[in-house]
């Protein structure tokens, strides 16, 4: 059966390069690297040099890494760690960000009594800068801005430099959920003042089940699990060299050819839009998933079809070899409505079918007029 994988948000194909370093790394780096004779202090190098290279791409220094299983642990580590150490009593979110995200701090308000205040945004999903200096003016608490850098499931970029300066204007340290863009944009986290930012392998052509967190230098965290030393007594455990490397691999990639696959996926983009309108002319996009100042790989789509028909829907598309999702894919295996629509379409919107494809250099026009016609298909 013909597969066209257009859910590229959720996880992207490894790279033959990746896979090829990783099965490398399996055979031949297969030392503990927290060991000490020769072949484990080779293991310890080599991760030391991928640790240094995620450093350069994002302007920062190799001491401001550390490995975790990916983005949701980063997550959890930093939100949880700034509370019981940095002495934040206050923490301002919004409620269109990842479950990683909101369900931690749900946890922490409920565990840590923590004040917790979510910022107003746009019916298309775009956080207002207002309401955030509205709510950092004038406090005296410890706070923490928690905002994610893209959304992953209707594509809306928040503005990191703004945000950053106001943080650093009202003394609160911020935080971003930066999954959906490490490997996919030029950032220089110095530059944008940003204190802690979270990755995730599995978003950029790397291996599933190794990430890191961005922890700013001089800033004071501790475990909030507990084992050995590794990664300097923040994260324990035994370091999975092979997807370490797999992981370093794969950003050095996405970097080396980020402009050019950044412009493939784009016209990919935009030659589904065009097909999709022409098609099938009663089709809206979410949050203006459609604009170019959105994220350059995610469409959200709104179908001509009843809410109750959503997952039919699916079926019937996955029946024609399309992969593609509701919402996130935390989400997408269950029949509760996407949160993040929930927050930001109307009530009438909400109706409807909404859609996510995701695309990556993988994909081809091919693959995009194969699923306008099996959406036509599935509508009718």
């Amino acid at each position: 059966m013909k597969i066209v994988y257009l859910d590229n948000a959720a996880t992207t194909k490894m790279r033959p390069e990746v896979v090829a370093v990783i099965s490398q790394s399996m055979e031949h780096s297969y030392a503990n690297a927290s060991s000490t004779y020769s072949i484990a202090r080779s293991a310890k190098s080599e991760i030391e040099l991928v640790r240094k290279n995620i450093a350069k791409h994002l302007g920062v220094t190799s001491s401001e890494i550390v490995y975790t299983s990916g983005g949701t642990e980063a997550n959890n580590l930093i939100l949880q760690a700034t509370v019981q150490n940095l002495g934040v009593t206050r923490i301002i979110t919004s409620k269109i960000e990842h479950h990683a995200v909101l369900k931690t701090i749900e946890a922490l308000e409920l565990i840590n009594s923590i004040e917790v205040e979510y910022v107003d945004f746009t019916m298309d999903g775009d956080i207002s800068l207002a309401s955030l200096k509205e709510k950092l003016a004038g406090s005296t608490k410890t706070t923490l801005v928690s905002l994610m850098h893209i959304n992953n499931e209707i594509g809306t970029v928040l503005d990191l430099q703004k945000v950053g300066e106001l943080c650093e204007n009202n003394k609160a340290y911020f935080h971003t959920d930066s999954v959906q863009a490490i490997g996919h944009y030029s950032i220089d986290f110095a530059k944008y003042k940003v204190d802690f930012a979270t990755a995730s392998a599995h978003k950029f052509y790397g291996p599933k089940g190794i990430g890191f967190a961005y922890i700013k230098k001089n800033v004071n965290l501790k475990a909030t699990m507990y084992g050995g030393e590794q990664e300097r007594g923040l994260r324990p455990g035994t370091e999975p060299v092979a997807l370490i490397k797999g992981m370093g691999k794969a950003l050095d990639l996405a970097y080396a050819e980020l402009e050019k696959e950044k412009i493939y996926i784009e016209d990919l983009k935009f030659y589904a839009v065009a097909e999709l309108k022409k098609q099938i002319t009663t089709i809206k996009f979410n949050a203006k998933s459609d604009e170019s100042y959105r994220n350059y790989n995610l469409l959200s789509v709104l179908l001509p079809v009843s809410n109750e028909k959503a997952s039919t829907i699916l079926f019937k598309l996955d029946l024609a070899g399309i992969c593609c999702s509701r919402g996130s894919a935390c989400q997408s295996g269950s029949n509760k409505p996407s949160h993040v629509l929930g927050e930001v379409l109307p009530k009438e919107k909400l109706a409807f079918t909404s859609l996510r494809f995701s695309f990556s250099i993988f994909n081809t026009k091919e693959e995009v007029d194969y699923l306008v016609q099996q959406l036509q298909k599935v509508i009718s």
